[in-house]
């Protein structure tokens, strides 16, 4: 599990796990630094990638299916403990989105709850219609990555750090980019869902993502742009709001 797993504080009597999904081009260490922030009833598991961190001599994933397939071969047993929740923001909401249809399609499993962050539903026109940007020439792959923000630009003008992270972020987006999914018929899953995102983010369409629960959905908009969730108040009110909810799963699922 180590493998695929960063988890810096393991807390085998917490009450509920967290499994974090990585941004496009992410590691884990963002999130696996949630597990000394969060209380003690709540296990932070960040998913780690091939390709980079203690995986960087590992072939990139080229399929959406290879990583599910992966994270529930890991996972499975520990998601049938005890209640689960899922995090993930942009490339990791379409993740997180991929693993909880296979949990539920294949093992009748569904999560306590569902955090998607960043991210239009993957079957909604504005996902459809938005450019691939694997395709982007490097030129324009950098304005994109400028645009967004969140990443400091003396990085962006190293080479050297550019020829480190960029092909991780690249692959990730060629993954995300030719990931098909069809709008549900009608929600498959019944947990609740919370879609948060920067007000400065270009716009997603975070309304439908209610397509897939019968649950509680809420749409939360804090201050900031793409990578709002970097931003040290912000973290504090997600991590607030991730231990609430959970806590309030953890009773319901009792």
């Amino acid at each position: 599990m180590e493998k695929l797993i960063s988890c810096f504080q393991k807390k085998p009597d917490a009450v509920a796990r967290l499994i974090c999904f990585p941004w496009a081009g992410g590691g884990s260490i963002h999130y696996a630094r949630w597990g000394r922030i969060l209380n003690s009833a709540i296990e932070v598991l960040a998913v780690k990638l091939p390709g980079r961190e203690s995986r960087g001599k590992e072939p990139f994933f080229e399929n959406m299916h290879q990583i599910v397939d992966e994270v529930l071969h890991v996972l499975l047993p520990l998601l049938k403990e005890k209640p689960f929740a899922l995090f993930g923001h942009s490339f990791g909401a379409y993740t997180s989105y991929a693993v909880a249809d296979a949990l539920k399609k294949l093992h009748n499993i569904e999560p306590a709850h569902i955090f998607l962050s960043g991210a239009s539903a993957p079957y909604s026109d504005a996902r459809i219609k938005a450019p691939k940007r694997s395709d982007f020439s490097d030129d324009d792959f950098l304005k994109w990555l400028t645009s967004i923000g969140g990443t400091p630009p003396e990085l962006l003008a190293n080479p050297e750090v550019l020829n480190l992270f960029i092909p991780a972020l690249k692959a990730d987006l060629h993954v995300v980019d030719n990931y098909k999914c069809d709008k549900p018929v009608s929600p498959f899953l019944s947990c609740p869902i919370t879609c948060l995102d920067g007000k400065d983010d270009i716009p997603h369409d975070l309304q439908a993502w209610k397509d897939i629960t019968t649950g509680d959905f809420t749409i939360r908009m804090l201050d900031g742009a793409h990578f709002y969730l970097k931003d040290p108040g912000n973290e504090s009110i997600i991590t607030d709001y991730i231990t609430r909810h959970l806590e309030m799963s953890e009773m319901d699922y009792l």
